[in-house]
């Protein structure tokens, strides 16, 4: 058996659950979910699903690529082609990890301080009171007593 035929056998035997589960994907009842794009804001939660579904494959190729190169880098112990090609393997799978995990940290990190998650403001408290903390409300800036 050829190595790409054991490797497509293992990559359907990864993926068949994916094929198994597809119907639940929607959340059970599927009769009532909105799929049709009426609207931009629509589109950019169905693009948005769309690739929160996929990002995780993606980490995952890469992930696959850097073991791929240290199995490569090992089984090439005496061959100095092997070795290189291996080596860049290894190499730009961690550079690929490394600027998903960026690129994920600076949208998480944006989309919290500009509060895009529609998430209610927290109030404030303020120490040193004599009945401890005591929150201000943001709406009008006042003690909340």
């Amino acid at each position: 058996m050829t190595t790409l035929k054991k490797l497509a056998l293992a990559a359907s035997a990864y993926l068949l659950p994916l094929a198994a589960f597809a119907s639940s994907i929607g959340g059970g009842d599927t009769t009532t979910v909105n799929t049709e794009v009426t609207d931009l804001p629509r589109l950019f939660i169905e693009l948005n699903a769309i690739i929160n579904t996929i990002i995780p494959f993606i980490v995952g190729l890469a992930v696959f690529i850097i073991i791929w190169g240290v199995f490569t880098y090992i089984a090439g112990a005496g061959d100095e082609e092997k070795r290189a090609t291996a080596k860049s393997f290894i190499i730009w799978g961690v550079v690929g990890v490394f600027i998903m995990l960026s690129i994920w940290g600076l949208v998480n990190i944006l989309v919290n301080s500009i509060n895009l998650r529609k998430r209610p403001i927290e109030t404030f408290p303020i120490f040193g009171t004599p009945e401890g903390v005591q929150p201000v409300t943001p709406s009008t800036g006042q003690l909340g007593r």
